[in-house]
């Protein structure tokens, strides 16, 4: 899901533990309210985790299912963090605490009433408008409000506990809605999404809601009871009034100290957008990969906001800058665009950049804490928090794909940390400064280096939203095994031979032995029609003869462009051939049946596995564009997902015929592929050149029929 990087971008405070007193409940009822005000806190933190997979799933398939949609999603959750944030902090600050009260509980009530966790089938799209626009007002109308007042409780509950119970160590709080944000990122992928369905993952979240509605009310009922304590004697009194005396003399944040919030909190936001990124897109395209960051990153947050013992400037200094360092050296040491990764290196790799990434965390969100104002500033403290994670992470997920080539704001990130390290380290003498900028220049000289290496290496190198393209000639001493390679961040998206006379021969998985070469084989006809969902480097078109018609749908732009001008498979064949821009799910809706002999389902190599178009629904719309007698080819080719038994399960729901077709490729230049094939006629399947190569197909226990609502990763992980 990923991302998925809306939580609540965290933060610290004052230079010391800080401890609110003012007049509270009574002595007996002190632990009863703050279990209150920790349970709503809880609560409001793990829906708002559980929220967001939950409404971007229900839509995905309307919009196409396109890696555009998720981000979309997650920009309209950010934003509404944001607010919810700006909310807490206003109401604050200009509200005297019972229309603070009477404004929240409204609202919780309007919020309530008004729930819609799944959006309305009228939101659909009904032609090839941008769908930006609707997406946003589509979440606005239905989780909106609901969103923005779970993402205002955790501060606005914190200034609550810090103006009403004595002795309340408040920013523990803030440690407690991480630790539920956290639970809330593992229970869904591994425990919720796996067991139920959208429908009733939908049902049971508004149920909790309405819980926690009545726990916030709750809360802001204790609230109000103890501004309104009356002293049990004089001396209480007096022993009370003198600190919220002292509180009312505390001086606001400087410009400075609110800089320094927002700068730490963005550079550990943009640390693990960039170190996600470089695992799953350049490290290894593995499935769920992109949670690891992230539940260190919140763990982080749970850690330095416990208390102060954990962490400590001078034990962590030197772990982080020589992690940071080592980490910068092997993004270069590492980088060739022209390597085929085996393997052998991603468990050092992971766990390399994983630790970097905590204990780099660790030194930001300390550093957070030891800056942590008093209680009547917190929302002022979470609101830059707030605004430094969203500007950090859209840095790197929003700028970065537009103004650089490929993944430099990684390294760019390192160099920054230094930058700060080495700041921070002002008044700790001529050694921590010193290490630091050694560090920093360590950091800024490797990443000049990988640059330098990159561009020499690569002929093309392109970036944009769905990633980074590149590709490279690998050059043998047998020319017959020189080839072009086509990249799309780690995963090899096919290769043409370099000598001319081999331009127009199959590579990599589509050679004729494998399962799209016996389909292309038993379907062969005078003007055989071919479909093509994923264009590559294009090399299914060296099948094209005179009279028949390639059509390719593709999503991105710049595939197109380096497939039409790096590679000559489209040029060459003498076959007509057609390019369809745009999510391949939607462009097929809205055709009518093109009668193809042959459609091909090749989207599914990489870790994120567009799930949309291998449900159901999805195959059904396959089958209405092929013949009678036609081949739906779905290529499951995948180090780390058995979905070859999600295929059968499809087929055998719809009543059809599916086999899996096996190719070792020994003693070829091809690679070992698997292809399903799925007909509505026993007699295609049944075929010698398909009978030869079919294989049993794995058993996965429990295994369910994927639909647009309900789909299970972790299940046919391998």
């Amino acid at each position: 899901m990923q991302a998925r990087h809306t939580v609540p971008p965290a933060g610290r405070t004052a230079r010391a533990p800080h401890r609110t007193h003012s007049p509270g409940p009574p002595g007996q009822h002190l632990a009863m309210a703050l279990v209150l005000f920790a349970g709503t806190i809880f609560c409001s933190a793990f829906l708002l985790f559980l929220i967001q997979p939950i409404a971007s799933k229900h839509i995905l398939p309307w919009f196409g299912g396109s890696a555009a949609v998720w981000a979309i999603c997650m920009s309209f959750f950010q934003a509404m963090l944001l607010a919810g944030y700006a909310y807490a902090d206003w109401t604050t600050r200009r509200l005297a605490p019972r229309l603070q009260v009477a404004l929240h509980g409204l609202l919780l009530l309007v919020g309530a009433s008004t729930l819609q966790v799944l959006a309305d089938p009228s939101w659909k799209p009904v032609g090839d408008e941008d769908p930006s626009l609707r997406i946003l007002l589509m979440l606005l109308a239905s989780i909106g409000l609901p969103y923005f007042l779970l993402s205002s409780t955790g501060p606005l509950v914190q200034s609550w506990v810090a103006r009403s119970l004595v002795d309340a160590r408040v920013y523990r709080l803030f440690s407690l809605s991480n630790l539920a944000s956290l639970i809330g990122l593992l229970v869904y992928p591994f425990v919720i999404e796996p067991r139920f369905r959208l429908g009733e993952q939908a049902t049971v979240w508004s149920a909790v809601y309405a819980l926690f509605t009545l726990l916030c009310i709750a809360a802001s009922v204790t609230f109000l009871r103890a501004q309104r304590q009356p002293a049990a004697s004089a001396e209480q009194a007096a022993g009370a009034a003198a600190p919220r005396a002292s509180a009312s003399r505390s001086a606001a944040p400087s410009a400075r100290e609110r800089w320094a919030w927002f700068a730490l909190s963005a550079l550990g936001s943009a640390l693990l957008v960039a170190v996600t990124n470089h695992l799953t897109r350049d490290v290894a395209s593995i499935p769920f990969l992109w949670i690891v960051p992230l539940v260190l990153y919140l763990l982080t947050f749970v850690i330095c906001f416990e208390s102060d013992r954990w962490y400590r400037p001078g034990l962590w200094r030197l772990p982080v800058l020589g992690l940071t360092a080592l980490a910068a050296w092997s993004l270069w040491a590492g980088t060739s665009w022209t390597a085929t990764a085996d393997g052998s290196s991603l468990p050092g790799a992971i766990a390399l950049f994983s630790l970097g990434l905590f204990v780099q965390c660790v030194f930001l969100h300390g550093e957070l804490a030891r800056r942590r104002p008093a209680g009547e500033h917190l929302t002022g403290f979470y609101l830059m928090l707030s605004l430094g994670g969203a500007v950090g992470g859209a840095a790197v997920s929003l700028l970065a794909p537009r103004v650089l080539p490929a993944y430099y704001e990684l390294p760019l990130a390192y160099a920054l940390l230094c930058v700060a390290a080495w700041t921070l380290a002002r008044g700790e003498g001529w050694a921590a400064r010193g290490l630091a900028l050694a560090a920093g220049v360590l950091c800024a000289v490797c990443g000049v280096l990988q640059v330098r290496d990159d561009v020499a290496g690569a002929r093309v190198m392109q970036r944009n939203f769905y990633g980074t393209l590149s590709t490279a000639d690998l050059v043998r001493a047998d020319p017959a095994d020189s080839v072009r390679r086509l990249f799309h961040g780690s995963v090899n998206h096919g290769e043409q031979h370099l000598l001319p006379t081999m331009r127009r021969e199959t590579t990599t998985y589509y050679g004729p032995t494998s399962g799209l070469g016996r389909a292309i084989a038993v379907t062969r006809r005078q003007g055989q029609r071919i479909g093509v969902i994923g264009l590559g480097a294009g090399v299914t078109a060296a099948y094209g003869r005179p009279g028949d018609l390639h059509r390719f749908y593709e999503i991105n732009p710049q595939v197109i462009d380096v497939a039409q001008q790096e590679f000559s498979f489209l040029a060459d064949t003498p076959a007509r051939h057609e390019l369809l821009l745009g999510d391949a799910r939607l462009v097929l809706e809205r055709e009518p049946p093109n009668g193809y002999d042959v459609l091909a389902v090749d989207a599914f190599s990489g870790d994120s596995v567009p799930v949309h178009l291998i449900t159901r629904e999805a195959l059904a719309l396959y089958m209405r564009h092929v013949r009678d007698d036609g081949i739906v080819a779905f290529h499951v080719t995948n180090r780390h997902l058995q979905l070859a038994p999600v295929v059968q399960k499809l087929a055998q729901d719809a009543g059809l015929l599916a086999i899996l077709v096996h190719d070792e490729a020994e003693g070829s230049r091809l690679r070992r592929t698997d292809w399903v094939l799925v007909s509505r006629k026993a007699q295609i399947l049944a075929r010698t050149e398909i009978i030869e190569s079919a294989r049993p197909f794995p058993a996965v226990p429990g295994l369910g029929v994927w639909t647009d609502d309900f789909n299970n990763l972790f299940q046919v992980l391998k």
